[in-house]
């Protein structure tokens, strides 16, 4: 059996990084169980973790409300894919659905059926 050891003094317990992150517990327990952030470390049966973590939920937030995916996120933190890439992908995304609501915020079709848009 291998034990680890914690370091006690800078672990954080899921409600201080809750509390410092502005994160519901849930949420961090979520992003645990999908892989965005590491195992945490247990000591008495209480989830420990690194004081980054924090940085980490910062992270994920700015990537959500610039639209990224959590798979997308994922893979940024993994170092999977540079967040270059994923920018350019996700602009090309965008400049897409842009043109087709340019198009329908022009378009005066009286029913869905007819409109060429959802042809």
């Amino acid at each position: 059996m291998v034990l680890v050891k914690v370091d006690l003094m800078s672990s954080l317990s899921i409600g201080e990084v809750a509390r410092r992150s502005g994160k519901a517990a849930s949420a961090i327990r979520y992003y645990e169980s999908i892989g965005l952030l590491p195992p945490a470390q247990r000591a008495s049966g209480r989830r420990l973790f690194p004081a980054e973590t924090v940085r980490t939920l910062h992270v994920i937030d700015i990537a959500r409300s610039a639209g990224l995916t959590l798979e997308e996120i994922k893979s940024l933190l993994a170092g999977g894919e540079p967040l270059r890439a994923i920018a350019a992908r996700r602009l090309a995304e965008l400049d897409a659905q842009r043109m087709w609501l340019v198009h329908a915020a022009d378009c005066t079709c009286v029913e869905l059926d007819d409109c060429a848009l959802f042809a």
